[in-house]
């Protein structure tokens, strides 16, 4: 069994260090407890070599998925009757994610040490969001935790469904694209320096675009090595640059005006914003803390400006469906409309969980048919660079056999 170095708390408030075997932390905090010890850190002795474990934290992340099961079990567990330390306990022993089990083990010693549930998620700001944080805090101060943690899987299982459509729909033409490139770089090393041999050999007068699909012939075979490190390099340099903010927010233009993609993106976002919105005032979260939430939700950086907007007006007084009414560039009409009924019926909440649910149908139906309108415009474009290399290449062709 490992050894574990651990620092603890006796019942009478004084600190206790030392280490012991134990067959995980769990165990751990059990053999000390049984001892009048209340572990406040531990961690494993590493015997020589490299720390794996640390290794394989620093490593491992926690995806969405194990996020969703992980909510969804808690609350089961609490509804049945289990206290959240003991519920918390399972879970961290089902779990095969060895990120998601130290951070479990963790809440659970947070737990048992007296903070509160949404202190100690609070710690994780990488593997649980704001939005989930402010969810429990809400749940907590309520009475309601297990109705809280219902939502926020909701919620959480909405946007994993939702970016999988969108990713699902524009994996074909990715495919497709990427694919072209690759056949067309083969052909230019491959197949167009046998031609290009012939055309010289015979020392014919060919068309502009025949040269120049010799030339870019010639400086790939010549530079293969170079050409594909400055390949590489451009894609490290665009996703690099995507990163930055600068390109973040010409990342988001360009999404918000290419034909087709910013239709989706836009209905994708309203879900999104009414989504958040929606489960954070139905559990009671002030409206200035959902806009500052759902502003960290959302991604794109014009959607952040909206938001931060809507904070701001909302603390004047004015009505938070005017801000999104005016910016019907980005929100569709229907969301602010449909807000401002839900202002002066006393029901915004419903309201938005409906604009949710009509978004969200909205995205996977256009998703579903998307390769299907897309399909034409692949072949377009691929029957226009057959076409072009066909012309460039076979008319010198037909003009040689004809001369012999």
């Amino acid at each position: 069994m490992p050894t574990y170095t651990y620092k603890a708390k006796t019942n009478e408030g004084r600190l206790s260090e030392g280490s012991t075997e134990a067959k995980d932390k769990t165990d751990l905090v059990k053999i000390l407890r049984a001892k009048g010890l209340t572990v406040i850190f531990a961690k494993e002795e590493v015997k020589g070599g490299i720390d794996l474990t640390a290794l394989n934290l620093m490593l491992s992340r926690v995806k969405l998925r194990e996020k969703i099961v992980f909510t969804r079990n808690l609350s089961a567990m609490i509804s049945s009757g289990i206290a959240l330390s003991r519920a918390l306990e399972i879970l961290g022993k089902q779990t095969e994610n060895l990120k998601l089990k130290h951070v479990i083990q963790s809440l659970e010693s947070g737990i048992e040490e007296g903070d509160s549930f949404s202190n100690s998620l609070k710690k994780y700001p990488n593997v649980f969001s704001s939005l989930f944080v402010a969810m429990v805090r809400a749940g907590e101060e309520s009475g309601k935790l297990v109705e809280a943690l219902d939502v926020v899987g909701k919620q959480l299982e909405q946007g994993y469904t939702l970016r999988k459509k969108v990713k699902s729909a524009m994996m074909y033409p990715s495919i497709v694209f990427f694919a072209m490139i690759i056949i067309g770089i083969i052909m230019f090393i491959y197949v167009v320096p046998t031609l290009t041999s012939t055309f010289k050999e015979f020392n014919m007068e060919l068309p502009m675009s025949t040269k120049i699909i010799m030339g870019i012939s010639d400086f790939l075979v010549a530079n293969t090595v170079i050409t594909l490190g400055l390949l590489v390099g451009i894609v490290v340099a665009f996703i690099l640059g995507l990163r930055t903010k600068t390109g973040q927010v010409a990342s988001d233009f360009v999404s918000l005006h290419v034909p087709i993609i910013s239709g989706i993106v836009k209905q994708y976002n309203a879900a999104q914003t009414a989504r958040t919105l929606s489960s954070l005032f139905s559990s009671g979260v002030s409206v200035v803390e959902a806009l500052e939430i759902t502003e960290d939700v959302i991604q794109n950086s014009y959607y952040k400006t909206v938001l931060a907007k809507a904070k701001d007006v909302v603390q004047k007084g004015v009505p938070l469906s005017s801000v999104f009414m005016e910016n019907q560039d980005i929100y569709p009409m229907l969301v602010g409309e449909m807000m401002q009924v839900g202002e002066e019926t006393g029901k915004l909440s419903d309201m938005l969980e409906k604009i949710a649910v009509f978004f969200e149908e909205e995205v996977s139906t256009v998703t579903k048919d998307l390769s299907t309108v897309i399909e034409p415009f692949l072949m377009l474009f691929i029957a226009s660079g057959v076409g072009f290399f066909a012309i460039s290449m076979i008319s010198p062709m037909y003009k040689l056999t004809a001369s012999i």
